[in-house]
């Protein structure tokens, strides 16, 4: 089969990315071998290629947002970040499993979906339906179940102000869900498309900072900086959530001006499964609007050349052929 793997982490300039040649993997015990329709282009997967993540296995093909059809049976579902856990630390018996010392990720501690074949465990997997286009179920794997998690993170009250810092492929879900329960939602994009696209859904505004204080926040972008200023734009009691695996670094907080009335500063750190079955059941009953940049499998490096570029407006996904 073929797979794209990360060779030697660097910037996107550098060809951190590999295309080879390898045998299809073997699944094991409790495993099942998943033949790829299309995978998902996240930005966790760049922050691995190019170090930002630092990597924890050699030569992984990225990728966690797997759309595909079980060898053994035809049964079409997803693979997503989370990989295993080993359900009986006090994390994982208390219902917080993406806290467990212990988990597993695709993508990064075995290999992902940039690949024609996947290996993943089977209990954590999820059913799909047979009957969509792979290539716009796979950004709800990743790009909507974080979204989802940090939505309830950020303490966003019933007819809240919600900033959204950042507006890529889990930002667009994530407003459209905050919209759909009635709350009004700002976007904060240096992007002009992106701008664009955040009206389109439903957004009160989209600029360089909200028009009025916000109830709640969340930073999808991955840069420290923005984190002052996202916090001064809170209200009293308002909340701002970090939703990425990677944050450049935060300057020097002004107690009064950024955390003062009781403004908190909360991250969101993976997910649960049960928060993937609750976001994949909302989102296939009341399908969202999932803007997708579509590449070929053979062109995963420009994929990821043009996020860190920020020339992807909406959701990356690589398309087998």
């Amino acid at each position: 089969m073929r797979a794209w793997v990360v060779g030697r982490p660097g910037p996107m300039a550098s060809g951190p990315l590999e295309l080879v040649e390898r045998e299809v993997p073997e699944p094991g015990p409790g495993e099942v071998l998943v033949k790829v329709e299309a995978c998902g282009v996240c930005r966790t997967d760049l922050h691995l290629a190019e170090g930002d993540l630092e990597p924890r296995r050699p030569r992984t093909a990225p990728g966690h947002q797997v759309v595909g059809r079980v060898v053994a049976t035809g049964e079409r579902v997803g693979v997503a970040w989370l990989r295993s856990t080993c359900g009986t630390c006090r994390y994982c018996l208390r219902g917080m499993e993406n806290l467990c010392p212990r988990s597993t990720y695709t993508g990064w501690d075995a290999d992902g979906g940039y690949a024609e074949y996947v290996v993943a465990p089977a209990d954590y997997v999820y059913p799909l339906p047979g009957d969509r286009p792979a290539g716009e179920l796979a950004p709800l794997l990743c790009a909507g179940i974080i979204g989802y998690r940090a939505l309830a993170r950020c303490d966003l009250p019933p007819g809240g102000r919600l900033g959204i810092y950042g507006f890529g492929a889990s930002a667009h879900l994530t407003a459209q869900a905050a919209i759909a329960q009635g709350a009004v939602v700002h976007a904060v994009s240096r992007s002009a498309a992106s701008r664009e696209l955040a009206m389109e859904l439903g957004a009160a505004s989209a600029g360089d900072r909200p028009p009025e204080p916000l109830d709640a926040a969340i930073l999808f972008a991955p840069v420290g900086d923005l984190v002052p200023p996202a916090l001064e734009a809170l209200d009293r009691g308002g909340t701002l959530a970090v939703a990425g695996i990677h944050l450049t670094d935060i300057p020097a907080l002004n107690y009064e001006r950024h955390l003062f009335q009781e403004r908190t500063l909360r991250s969101v750190t993976a997910n649960t499964r049960a928060d993937g079955r609750a976001y994949l059941e909302l989102a296939l009953a009341h399908p969202p609007r999932v803007t997708t940049a579509p590449y070929p499998f053979a062109e995963a490096d420009r994929a990821l050349s043009d996020l860190a570029a920020d020339r992807v407006n909406g959701a990356a996904v690589l398309i087998m052929g």
